[in-house]
């Protein structure tokens, strides 16, 4: 599957099979990051931390959360193209992780993203066409 049937197909997964992943497959999913119940149900949880550093991007702001976004998102499309479903978790017990991982004050527990085969693939979602969603030379009501 090429990268961009991936985005086509890519789904929030929330049911996963009780499955093993394969290591083959954990490994090159992790490998394209680098450059809640149904939580408990996968056999994978990726838990996304950054570390905040001295570089800042020309806008001012500091990089590393961006380099997390980059990087998760790499993960959900390699997932997708290996017939592995995921789902982004932003909102979640940050120091309940923390405790249990061992994760310490220093590394900013970003997002959760659980990791398997899912029980099925949620029928994609109506959108906004292009012409709703996208303005040229300026915002457009």
């Amino acid at each position: 599957m090429d990268v961009f049937e991936a985005i086509r197909q890519r789904r929030s997964i929330r049911s996963y099979e009780d499955r093993e992943v394969e290591e083959e497959k954990l490994m090159q999913v992790l490998q394209a990051a680098r450059g809640q119940q149904f939580v408990a149900e996968a056999p994978v949880v990726i838990v996304a931390c950054a570390v905040e550093h001295e570089h800042v991007m020309p806008c001012g702001h500091p990089s590393h959360l961006i380099d997390v976004a980059i990087a998760t998102d790499h993960i959900t499309l390699a997932a997708r193209a290996l017939g592995l479903g995921t789902c982004w978790i932003g909102a979640f017990d940050r120091r309940m992780v923390r405790d249990v991982l061992g994760i310490p004050d220093s590394v900013e527990v970003v997002e959760l993203m659980p990791l398997g085969y899912p029980t099925d693939w949620p029928a994609p979602r109506s959108r906004k066409g292009l012409d709703e969603a996208v303005c040229y030379d300026g915002w457009q009501d």
